[in-house]
């Protein structure tokens, strides 16, 4: 059986603590992700909340948290044809590197014919790449 593994990076010309707060403040969340604030207390174990509209449509958990550097959480979304599937796992990466920091997402875990895959394998280029012309944008 071929596993199915989300492997994206992007450098993205900003400081490692633009890119952080990037990733973890609502108010910066909302404006790249389509609309979606991410609320989390980003601490491990804490709820990871996507809201889209005042509505939860994502209920993720955090499995680890290294400010500026690492995210972990479960993935699980909790609406439409993608609410049955069981949770994957998340992993986003930050490192410096000369000209910015390097965001390496990588998702897994994923059940066999999954739709969460299929739709993150087209959603997660989309996302780092409005994330990157947020953060390099003047």
């Amino acid at each position: 059986m071929e596993t199915q593994v989300i492997d994206e990076q992007v450098l993205i010309s900003a400081s490692l603590e633009q890119v952080w707060k990037a990733l973890t403040d609502p108010e910066v969340t909302v404006k790249y992700w389509g609309g979606t604030r991410i609320e989390s207390a980003w601490k491990k174990g804490a709820a990871v909340l996507y809201r889209r509209d005042g509505e939860v449509v994502d209920e993720h958990e955090l499995r680890e948290v290294i400010p500026n550097r690492l995210i972990e959480h479960t993935f699980r979304p909790m609406f439409g044809e993608f609410k049955t599937e069981p949770s994957s796992l998340l992993t986003i990466l930050l490192s410096s590197e000369a000209n910015g920091t390097r965001v390496q997402v990588l998702h897994r875990d994923f059940p066999p014919s999954s739709k969460v895959f299929a739709a993150c394998s087209e959603g997660w280029p989309a996302i780092l790449g409005a994330l990157k012309s947020l953060l390099e944008t003047p």
